[in-house]
């Protein structure tokens, strides 16, 4: 009976124990919540007013009134043209990303070799590499190949940075893959090559996706490299769209507002349908590696 009754008093306290911690991280997690949305409600708000009704009303009220013209003036002044250029860099520059990492992620993660640690670590290693201090570097060597000022200065840069940390994170996930996939296949008669591209290949998408997430958010928003490397108005990115709605004496902030937020609803779209690949790819890839 005493036994019954410490069980019952242990059950209670530890039900009260898991209600105060579910509750804590219930609160922590609207504070973050709060403190992610702010910046996301200023922008949007003050995106809806006049150029001076900011020093009027304050910027976290709504707008009275609503303002509309921001977004047509940005529509209006080339906006889908920065859009598009984005959009092409960035969707070459991934393709060619995810292709390479996947080839150097087998043989890394499925292959035994003498020089396979040696590879792996060097490919780790440039992971430190700052990628702002070859700017310099970088511009000479677009000049020289006279692909300076054109979108295909962009995709070497964004590739080669990108590519680090993809080999990194796919040969992990890849090394999750059970070997009895590949051993199966070998007996139905496949070589590696049908392996890589019919067995490991597609059950790798989550990791694959992963990377299309993650390295294409940081393309998206990229500045230094496309200021360095763009100086014509018919060839700059979104990043530097900005440059194109400031005024010479003065800025016009609602039209700057308007203007990142076309510019980040693209990736927010995106991550929105695409999370749960995202979770499935950085959680597999850190089972084991």
């Amino acid at each position: 009976m005493v036994k019954e009754n410490m069980n019952d008093a242990d059950y209670r306290k530890s039900k009260i124990q898991s209600r105060i911690a579910w509750t804590i991280a219930i609160i922590l997690a609207c504070c973050m919540l709060v403190i992610t949305l702010t910046p996301f409600f200023f922008m949007i708000m003050n995106s809806f007013r006049k150029q001076f009704d900011m020093l009027q009303q304050g910027v976290f009220h709504l707008p009275d009134p609503w303002y509309f013209k921001n977004y047509t003036t940005v529509v209006a002044g080339g906006f889908f043209g920065y859009f598009l250029r984005s959009v092409i860099v960035v969707g070459i520059s991934l393709v060619l990303m995810l292709i390479i990492s996947a080839f150097a992620a087998y043989p890394l993660a499925r292959m035994s070799f003498k020089l396979n640690a040696l590879i792996y670590a060097m490919i780790v290693a440039m992971m430190s590499v700052p990628m702002h201090v070859t700017l310099i570097p970088i511009f000479k060597l677009t000049t020289a190949v006279g692909f300076y000022d054109s979108l295909k200065a962009l995709i070497g840069p964004y590739v080669a940075f990108a590519l680090p940390m993809s080999v990194f994170i796919l040969t992990a996930f890849m090394k999750t893959i059970p070997k009895e996939v590949e051993e199966s296949a070998e007996i139905d008669g496949c070589n590696r090559y049908e392996n890589f591209f019919f067995m490991i290949l597609p059950l790798s998408k989550s990791g694959l996706s992963t990377l299309a997430i993650y390295n294409g958010v940081s393309m998206w928003n990229e500045f230094a490299f496309a200021n360095t490397l763009l100086i014509s108005p018919q060839n700059k990115t979104l990043p530097l769209a900005l440059g194109q709605f400031k005024g010479e004496h003065s800025m016009d902030i609602p039209m700057i507002m308007a203007v990142l937020t076309l510019s980040v609803m693209p990736m927010i779209i995106l991550f929105i349908i695409f999370q749960d690949k995202l979770v499935k790819g950085m959680m597999a890839g850190a089972v084991k590696g």
